[in-house]
Protein backbone atom coordinates (compact mmCIF):
# COMPACT_ATOMS: atom_id res chain seq x y z
CA UNK A 1 0.00 0.00 0.00
CA UNK A 2 2.81 2.62 0.86
CA UNK A 3 4.59 1.93 -2.06
CA UNK A 4 1.45 2.84 -4.22
CA UNK A 5 1.21 5.88 -2.09
CA UNK A 6 4.56 6.99 -2.90
CA UNK A 7 4.31 6.53 -6.64
CA UNK A 8 1.42 8.82 -6.63
CA UNK A 9 3.34 11.39 -4.71
CA UNK A 10 5.83 11.11 -7.46
CA UNK A 11 3.04 11.29 -10.22
CA UNK A 12 2.00 14.31 -8.44
CA UNK A 13 5.96 15.72 -8.39
CA UNK A 14 5.83 15.34 -11.91
CA UNK A 15 3.07 17.20 -12.90
CA UNK A 16 3.43 20.20 -10.97
CA UNK A 17 0.27 21.32 -10.55
CA UNK A 18 0.76 24.75 -8.82
CA UNK A 19 2.25 27.74 -9.76
CA UNK A 20 4.01 27.75 -6.60
CA UNK A 21 4.13 25.58 -3.69
CA UNK A 22 4.08 22.10 -5.37
CA UNK A 23 6.40 20.65 -3.21
CA UNK A 24 4.88 21.72 0.27
CA UNK A 25 1.33 20.77 -0.81
CA UNK A 26 2.77 17.29 -2.20
CA UNK A 27 4.37 16.61 1.15
CA UNK A 28 1.21 17.29 3.26
CA UNK A 29 -0.81 15.42 0.88
CA UNK A 30 1.68 12.80 1.43
CA UNK A 31 1.25 12.85 5.29
CA UNK A 32 -2.28 12.51 5.09
CA UNK A 33 -2.39 9.48 2.32
CA UNK A 34 -0.02 8.12 4.69
CA UNK A 35 -2.02 8.84 8.18
CA UNK A 36 -5.07 7.60 6.49
CA UNK A 37 -4.25 4.20 5.13
CA UNK A 38 -1.30 2.76 6.69
CA UNK A 39 -1.49 5.19 10.29
CA UNK A 40 1.86 6.16 9.90
CA UNK A 41 3.53 9.77 8.64
CA UNK A 42 7.20 10.66 7.70
CA UNK A 43 9.25 12.14 10.55
CA UNK A 44 10.67 14.79 7.59
CA UNK A 45 13.60 15.57 10.78
CA UNK A 46 14.88 12.88 9.42
CA UNK A 47 15.26 12.71 5.55
CA UNK A 48 18.36 14.87 4.45
CA UNK A 49 17.69 17.93 2.33
CA UNK A 50 20.33 16.50 -0.11
CA UNK A 51 19.56 13.16 -0.53
CA UNK A 52 15.88 13.97 -0.68
CA UNK A 53 15.95 16.67 -3.66
CA UNK A 54 18.35 13.81 -5.17
CA UNK A 55 16.16 11.43 -4.76
CA UNK A 56 12.70 13.33 -6.34
CA UNK A 57 14.81 14.01 -9.22
CA UNK A 58 15.65 10.88 -9.81
CA UNK A 59 12.41 9.34 -9.06
CA UNK A 60 10.32 9.66 -12.05
CA UNK A 61 12.83 7.31 -13.74
CA UNK A 62 13.54 5.09 -10.93
CA UNK A 63 11.23 5.61 -6.97
CA UNK A 64 13.42 3.11 -5.27
CA UNK A 65 15.30 6.09 -3.67
CA UNK A 66 12.90 7.47 -2.67
CA UNK A 67 10.97 4.83 -1.48
CA UNK A 68 13.91 3.87 0.82
CA UNK A 69 14.55 7.13 2.16
CA UNK A 70 10.73 8.10 3.18
CA UNK A 71 10.28 4.26 4.72
CA UNK A 72 13.12 4.95 6.81
CA UNK A 73 11.74 8.06 8.33
CA UNK A 74 8.15 7.10 9.04
CA UNK A 75 6.72 7.12 12.37
CA UNK A 76 3.34 6.15 13.79
CA UNK A 77 2.92 9.37 15.80
CA UNK A 78 0.52 10.38 13.94
CA UNK A 79 -0.83 12.91 16.12
CA UNK A 80 2.37 14.25 17.42
CA UNK A 81 1.93 18.04 16.81
CA UNK A 82 5.95 18.41 17.14
CA UNK A 83 6.56 16.25 14.48
CA UNK A 84 3.84 18.39 11.72
CA UNK A 85 5.05 21.12 12.58
CA UNK A 86 8.85 20.38 12.06
CA UNK A 87 7.70 18.58 9.27
CA UNK A 88 6.27 22.01 7.82
CA UNK A 89 9.77 23.65 8.73
CA UNK A 90 11.60 21.14 6.89
CA UNK A 91 9.24 21.02 4.02
CA UNK A 92 10.31 25.05 3.49
CA UNK A 93 13.63 24.02 4.00
CA UNK A 94 13.87 21.75 1.13
CA UNK A 95 12.87 24.71 -1.12
CA UNK A 96 15.43 27.26 0.54
CA UNK A 97 13.51 29.01 2.84
CA UNK A 98 15.02 29.76 6.39
CA UNK A 99 13.86 32.51 7.83
CA UNK A 100 10.84 31.07 9.89
CA UNK A 101 10.59 27.86 12.39
CA UNK A 102 6.93 26.94 13.49
CA UNK A 103 8.56 26.81 17.21
CA UNK A 104 9.54 30.43 17.17
CA UNK A 105 6.07 32.06 16.13
CA UNK A 106 4.50 32.16 19.47
CA UNK A 107 1.90 34.05 18.72
CA UNK A 108 0.29 30.83 17.31
CA UNK A 109 -2.13 30.10 20.05
CA UNK A 110 -4.08 26.48 20.09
Amino acid sequence: MKCLIVEKYVEMNVAHPFREGNGRSTRIWLDLMLKKKIGYVVDWSKVDKVDYLLAMERSPIKDIEIKFLLKNALTNNVNDREIYMKGIDHSYYYEGYYVFKMENLTDIKD
